[in-house]
């Protein structure tokens, strides 16, 4: 069963020397011809492009946040993968820090309805539309991050 309202206020974010803690997840798929895809989503208050991200918070593992960040901003299920890294980052709301996270999700569900549907637009992109249309420089090395990840473990299988 899945549960479908996002959860809401900052009572039990989990805070690091002052710097709130935020975890997000690059969706990815594989298509049918075997190319590789990323899923974004537009921010709540905009039109800038994203990947699910949001506060980690005190009664769930990093691994449970970054799922649940997925599935309330962009309706997909999968398997979240080992951490591609931990970023500082300004908020531009609040002209704070925060310490971001980022994890790889091989979807393997896309759902037809989600908690945040209403209020995000979703759009599975290549690579190269992704990074061009996510403006958020971190998530920007977090993809590329996820894509060496890839291409060394495509030539580790290539070799074996």
């Amino acid at each position: 069963m899945v549960c479908m309202v996002s959860r809401t206020g900052r009572q039990m974010q989990r805070y690091n020397k002052g710097h709130r803690l935020v975890v997000g997840c690059i969706p990815y798929r594989f298509t049918r011809n075997g190319e590789f895809e990323v899923l974004v989503v537009s921010s709540q208050k905009g039109h800038a492009m994203m990947f699910p991200k949001g506060g980690w918070e005190t009664d769930e593992s990093v691994e449970e946040a970054a799922s649940r960040e997925s599935l309330e901003e962009a309706g997909v299920l999968g398997i979240v993968q080992c951490e591609l890294g931990k970023w500082r980052f300004k908020s531009k709301s609040q002209g704070i820090y925060h310490e971001g996270y980022m994890f790889p999700l091989l979807v393997t569900e896309q759902l037809s309805l989600w908690p945040e549907q209403n209020l995000r637009k979703r759009a599975w992109m290549t690579v190269e539309e992704a990074s061009e249309a996510c403006q958020q420089w971190w998530m920007k090395e977090a993809l590329e991050k996820l894509v060496n990840r890839l291409n060394s473990s495509d030539l580790e299988s290539s070799l074996s």
